[in-house]
This record gives C-alpha cells, structure tokens and sequence, in this order.
C-alpha cells in the first residue's frame, strides 16, 4: 500500500523568518493528519532554521535542486552533504524550470539522482511535457523518454524508494489544471512503464504524484485517481491554511 506524498514547492519564495513563521503555523494544522507523509522543499537559505521548528513533527524537509559531486569548485551549488546537515529528507531533481530556465539536460538528472540514492536521500523526479508536445499527441513519447535517461543505471532498489513526480509544463503556475482524468491516464502509463523498465513489484511500490496548480478545491478529485500518490504543490503550498488542506484532503 503507498502512501501519499503531499510535498510543497516554495521555489523562490519565503525569508527565513516568513519560512519560520509559516511551520509553526502549519504544524499544529497538519499534526492530526492520517496516513499521508508531508514535506515542505524551501529555499536553501531556510532549511538550516526551518530545521529546528519540524523536528518531532510530522514534516520533512527536501531541499530544491543538488549537485551530483561530493565538494569542489562549483560556485552557488549545493552537496549532498550540506543537503542533509539542514535535515532534508527529500531533494528535487529536473523540475520544470530546473529544465526549461536553467538548462538541465536528462544526462545530468540521471547523475544528481545517482548521488542523491548513494546519499540516502530520496529524490523527487520530475517529468512532464510541454503544452506543444500535448497537442502534438507525443506527451506518453516525452514521458517515456525522460523516465528511460533519467533513470538509466539506476538499480530497481533505489526506483522502489523514489518519488516520481508528473507534472505537465503548461500547468505549472498557469492556473489550468490537466483534469483527474488526463493526470490519472498518463500517471497509469508512467507506472506501466516503470513496469517495464523493471517489473510489476517495482512500479507497484514507486510513489508517483501530480503536479500542476493543485489547491484545496481540487485535490479531492486528483487524489481519487488508483495510481495518483499525492501531490507536487506550488503556490498553494505557501500558506499554512490552504496547504493544510491539501494534506488533510480526506
């Protein structure tokens, strides 16, 4: 049985004392919460005090990008070393604007993710398609593609303990929402890829979410979907009420 991720993306929002003030709220919302893990992926410079406040909650910490060498000369990067010092349990790896913004080529995710299972920590990958890709019809082609670069040597082991993460580009901080239905196709044909790539046990246990504009007025029905395992959560994963609702979603 899996378990549902519900994960916030903070990306580049939040000072440390608004991070702060924003866990403390959250985690007296959220402690009640049944069967659902919950994490919170902030800002770099707000893990280290963030820390403090989610020890012996029900929260964890993940960190939004890492490199894949131990240490070196790698101006503004982080380790995942320095990864897990500020207590992060998760790191993404291949968001959206990671790919689109910054360049991030499969062949570099498929190295970051390879460190992040040497380093016990587990990676949340994201894939997706653009909306030209959609309407072109090659969006099941653009999944596959990145799951087979991505995840290229990595051992079933290590698949079975990670977090996929589909998010469709042309949903990401726009507002529209692919309905449950459109999710929950291309989330079924990731997990039977993933079967094929390894075998039925692996794509069985492999948690798999959705992300794109999910709120508290959708995610009831984002989560009905059999093979939907939470949720990748951006805007309305910045303030404690509207997050907490998506965690307490049953």
């Amino acid at each position: 049985m899996r378990t549902p991720l519900m994960a916030g993306n903070w990306k580049m929002n939040k000072t440390v004392d608004e991070a702060v003030a924003m866990v403390k709220e959250l985690k007296d919302l959220v402690a009640d919460a049944k069967d659902v893990n919950v994490a919170i992926c902030a800002p770099a410079v707000d893990l280290y005090a963030m820390n403090e406040v989610v020890a012996d909650t029900n929260i964890d910490l993940g960190a939004q990008n890492m490199y894949y060498k131990e240490s070196g000369a790698y101006t503004a990067e982080l380790s995942p070393a320095m990864v897990k010092s500020v207590g992060c349990k998760y790191v993404i790896i291949g968001h959206s604007e990671r790919r689109e913004i910054f360049g991030e080529t499969d062949e570099l995710l498929n190295l970051k993710l390879k460190t992040a299972f040497a380093n016990d920590i587990t990676p949340i990958l994201c894939i997706g398609e653009k909306l030209a890709e959609r309407e072109a019809g090659v969006h099941f082609d653009r999944v596959k593609f990145q799951l087979a670069a991505d995840l290229s040597g990595i051992e079933a082991a290590d698949v079975k303990d990670m977090v996929l993460a589909y998010e469709p580009l042309w949903a990401i901080g726009t507002g529209k929402t692919a309905t449950p239905e459109q999710a929950e196709e291309i989330i079924a044909f990731i997990r039977e890829t993933v079967k094929e790539m390894y075998d039925a046990e692996t794509a069985e246990a492999v948690i798999i979410q959705y992300g794109g504009s999910v709120k508290p007025q959708n995610v009831k029905e984002i989560m009905a979907q059999p093979n939907i395992d939470g949720a990748l959560v951006g805007g309305a994963s910045l303030e404690a009420e509207s997050f907490s609702k998506i965690v307490n979603f049953k």
